[in-house]
């Protein structure tokens, strides 16, 4: 475990650029993620939520995380003192000055994300790289709201953050090499692949990923056949680990609504939102976050 000091960066031992102090603005159950594997890294991390009772939220999920990640005995470290780098605050003003790497992971709002995006900027030092966690936003369209484009790059990082081994590395049209580079020396770093693919609706993984569970979403609407019935035949047939229907209530419905709402506007009718989507979101039943989605969770 590397141990963090403030100012600069140093080398981990093994040629991997490691970041000392980090921001992350947005504390839900992907930015507390991204929290807990920087702290557990040997970051610096401070946490930005929207007052004082988010924040103890966002509190509690890292705790949590750091807890079931040393139950794994996947943490290097006590949790209780992986935790103790890591503050909670309640302005995106009250980002360090020195921070190398500030996260945005605040819901699937332009206008948000990028008003939340320019105020990082102008808390932290020229120097430092700003990243979205945007599943399926255009990095060019965010990065318009910046003065240093050139220093803002997607980092896509998947649910849930911990255990997952991807981070899709989004290169904006005015991203530039040396912000590439570093973000994909900081995802080697906390142990994860990075996988570069250029600024385009839904990326990647969003593209194919939401593609497939709204699909699935049509047959389970269709009565082709049930949930758990659809998301097996993937597992076993495909060797997917988790069915689409089961990793869209992980994802959140609601999320996922988005995301296929702007990849129908931009990519067109293949990507149109099914009925019984939207009929969900309307009840609430957002996933494992609400307790029912397409699957009743504890």
């Amino acid at each position: 475990m590397v141990t963090a000091e403030r100012g600069g960066r140093r080398d981990s031992g093994a040629g991997e650029v490691v970041v000392t102090v980090a921001g992350v603005v947005g504390g839900g159950r992907m930015g507390a993620g991204i929290a807990q594997v920087l702290a557990a890294a040997g970051a610096l991390v401070t946490v930005v939520e929207s007052d004082d009772a988010a924040a103890g939220r966002a509190r509690e999920r890292v705790a949590d995380g750091l807890r079931k990640a040393a139950g794994r005995g996947g943490l290097a470290g006590d949790p209780a003192e992986v935790l103790d780098r890591v503050r909670f605050v309640t302005r995106v003003a009250e980002l360090p000055a020195d921070a190398e790497l500030v996260v945005e992971a605040v819901p699937e709002t332009v206008e948000l994300k990028a008003r939340v995006l320019a105020a990082a900027e102008d808390a932290v030092a020229g120097t430092a790289v700003l990243a979205s966690n945007t599943s399926s936003l255009p990095i060019g369209e965010l990065g318009a709201a910046l003065r240093r484009p050139g220093r803002f790059v997607g980092m896509h990082f998947f649910n849930p953050v911990p255990a997952s081994l991807l981070v899709e590395v989004v290169v904006g049209p005015e991203t530039s090499g040396a912000t590439r580079d570093s973000a994909l020396g900081w995802v080697a770093r906390l142990g994860k692949t990075p996988v570069v693919v250029k600024d385009s609706p839904g990326f990647a993984t969003s593209r194919l990923g939401v593609l497939l569970g709204l699909e699935a979403i049509r047959m389970l609407e269709e009565g082709v056949a049930d949930a758990e019935s659809i998301d097996r035949a993937m597992e076993l047939g495909y060797r997917h680990p988790t069915g689409p229907l089961r990793s869209t209530d992980l994802v959140g419905l609601d999320v996922r609504l988005a995301i296929a709402e702007h990849l129908h506007g931009t990519l067109g009718e293949r990507f149109a939102p099914p009925r019984l989507l939207r009929e969900k979101v309307a009840r609430g039943e957002l996933g494992r976050k609400s307790g029912q989605g397409f699957y009743a969770w504890p």
